[in-house]
This record gives structure tokens, C-alpha cells and sequence, in this order.
């Protein structure tokens, strides 16, 4: 997965939605669908391109098919998230024992 084709997937409010409703657990079309303001086609299509950029994934249950996150896709998205957070950390810790260095 490309975290830009992640971020792109997800920066789209319908596509977020169904990310989102998919973290409660797996999910056919139908119930993904139920409540959002466009048809069950159209979260078809949406579901495609979550699975393109690897944030979700699908399996074969009857005659229908369940959605569920995809773990390795969505560990790669927060990895990536988290590098940055690492570096803001690190940049507060020296910002303020620089702080406490000039206050002594």
C-alpha cells in the first residue's frame, strides 16, 4: 500500500465513513450502505477503491460478499502517522530541557 493512495482514499467524506463503520467489524455491501447518502452501487465502488489503496479487504460469505479493514494496510497508515508523532515528541523533549537548561 502507498500511504499517499491511503490518504487520498480516505480524504474523500463517503469513503471515511465506510472506513469507519468498518472498524466495528466485518460487514456485507447492504449494511455498509444503510444510512448513507448514496446507493448501494455507488459503496460498491467506494469499497473498491479502499481495497485498491489496501485499507480494506473482502471474502466470500454465501451469495454476497463481507468487508472488513485490512490489519496490514491500516498498521502501514499508522506507521507512517506515527514516525511523525515520534519526531514532534523528540522535538518537545529538546525544546524543553532547553527550557529547563536556561531556567537553572
Amino acid at each position: 500500500m502507498a500511504n499517499g493512495e491511503a490518504m487520498t482514499a480516505l480524504g474523500d467524506p463517503t469513503r471515511r465513513a465506510i472506513f469507519e463503520r468498518l472498524a466495528d467489524g466485518p460487514l456485507p455491501v447492504g449494511a455498509i450502505a444503510r444510512g448513507l447518502p448514496v446507493s448501494r452501487p455507488a459503496v460498491s465502488q467506494h469499497l473498491r477503491v479502499l481495497k485498491h489503496a489496501g485499507l480494506v479487504r473482502d471474502r466470500p460469505v454465501a451469495n454476497r460478499r463481507v468487508y472488513s479493514l485490512d490489519p496490514h494496510g491500516v498498521a502501514e497508515l499508522r506507521a507512517y502517522f506515527e514516525q511523525f508523532w515520534d519526531h514532534a515528541l523528540r522535538a518537545f523533549k529538546t525544546a524543553a530541557e532547553k527550557v529547563e537548561e536556561e531556567t537553572q
